[in-house]
């Protein structure tokens, strides 16, 4: 069977001049892939579709976070029976979802490992849980981690820096995490709770205003935070954390969610949960493995177990 090669050419190392894209193009080419390029949401469904028919003994999406996310979403509504097995070449600034699966090293030795192990087989494989994410704005993806509150608003800011990457993000959180311990205007504004309304698994959590919404099926969901720490624990849920701690009390709980402990406080929630409900009082952004987004209620569920090789 076949072996694809989606690549996305909005992502930001797989550009026309990359050395990536030229490592992952001429892997492709010694080990009998088909590459695809693609730079629409609409090419990306396309090509999806046409696999339908060719029915691929192996995927391989070649971006970062946000390419994964949508690659996984195209093939879903593709395959609505069962996506085939994907793998996961590198292409992005954080990889956040690649580094949670144990991929590191240099990245153009990790193109020809992934496409080499795609096409000729024997390549471990993980069954990984997924996220099904749908939204009154008419969204309906497949991915790893949902944020929102103040995972929204760093995301705002770091898109806004002048680089992306590890160190621009790390540099970001420093930041925010100083400031709140003395009361700087931008750590405030980052941290400070939104108005929204929870439901987990249907029931109605009290509060009214949250600082920190997450829902992982990944226990690391960025810079080493482990919130998220019961997640994978059940195949047949997710892990929800949610605070509404202020500025300086959120801050104060690092410590604990870089070490895979829970939050502490009042006003939490901190479950494996089947289903989460997320109404904003004015429509809202949200975080989805680093896209964002925007709705006014969001519903987060199990989505379709994906078989990734892991090589």
């Amino acid at each position: 069977m076949s072996v694809e090669v989606i690549v996305n050419r909005n992502a930001h190392h797989l550009d026309e001049a990359s050395p990536l894209r030229r490592e992952l193009l001429d892997a492709a080419a010694n080990h009998g892939a088909r590459v695809h390029e693609t730079w629409t949401l609409a090419e990306l469904d396309q090509v999806a579709r046409a696999f339908v028919t060719s029915q691929p003994g192996a995927i391989v999406l070649a971006g970062g976070d946000g390419s994964t996310m949508e690659g996984l979403s195209a093939l879903a509504r593709a395959f609505p029976a069962g996506i085939p097995p994907v793998a996961l070449a590198p292409g992005g600034t954080v990889e956040t979802i690649a580094r949670n699966l144990g991929m590191r090293g240099p990245e153009r030795a990790r193109c020809r490992h992934v496409v080499q192990a795609a096409c000729e087989g024997g390549a471990p494989m993980r069954r990984v849980a997924t996220l099904r994410v749908r939204d009154d704005a008419g969204g309906d993806r497949v991915g790893f981690i949902f944020g929102a509150g103040l995972v929204a608003r760093f995301f705002d800011l770091y898109e806004a820096a002048p680089r992306q990457g590890m160190g621009p993000a790390a540099a970001i959180a420093a930041r925010v995490l100083f400031g709140s311990i003395v009361g700087a205007p931008l750590a405030r504004r980052v941290l400070a709770p939104v108005a929204c309304r929870l439901e987990v698994d249907g029931e109605p959590v009290p509060a009214r205003a949250w600082s920190l919404v997450l829902a992982s099926v990944l226990r690391d969901v960025g810079l080493g935070v482990r919130a998220t720490y019961r997640a994978g624990e059940a195949v047949d849920g997710f892990h929800v954390v949610a605070s509404t701690l202020p500025a300086r009390s959120l801050a104060a709980q690092v410590p604990r969610v870089l070490t895979g402990r829970p939050m502490r406080g009042a006003g939490r929630v901190d479950a494996l949960a089947r289903s989460l409900r997320v109404t904003f009082d004015e429509p809202g952004a949200y975080i989805l493995d680093g896209d964002a987004q925007g709705a006014r209620e969001v519903r987060i569920e199990l989505g379709p177990i994906v078989t990734l090789l892991v090589p």
